[in-house]
């Protein structure tokens, strides 16, 4: 049972998961500027300004968690788990995520930000 309402621990995972967004759209720009596209630019400047808004997004998380005394710390690491330590205002919980999961709500959240982005032009 957890101690940490709702609407913090979403925001606790985002802290978790945006920052591995990051990570895969950085590599698919140096994938995709080492391919033989012939018009690179449009794919770069799409994923460039979704990575801008997943970086703003990312420093309201953490000002929240900052202004909240929230924290998350990743723990350990193996091929099925990955443990994270949850500091809600004193409080310490661990809560272990199972990888595959973690991969799953990644590409949810890459697929919403670029589809956002590609359906607001």
């Amino acid at each position: 049972m957890t101690r940490i309402p709702e609407d913090d621990r979403d925001i606790m995972e985002k802290a978790m998961y945006l920052p591995m967004v990051l990570i895969i759209l950085n590599r698919d720009i140096t994938v995709i500027e080492n391919s033989p596209f012939k018009l690179k630019q449009p794919y770069l400047d799409l994923i460039e300004e979704t990575m801008k808004e997943i970086q703003r997004e990312l420093a309201e998380v953490k000002l929240y968690m900052k202004k909240n005394k929230l924290q998350v710390i990743e723990t350990k690491r193996d091929d099925a788990f990955t443990l994270y330590r949850f500091i809600y205002k004193g409080y310490e919980e661990n809560h272990n995520y199972f990888n595959p999961r973690i991969r799953n709500k990644v590409q949810e959240l890459m697929e919403a930000y670029l589809l956002k982005k590609h359906l607001s032009r």
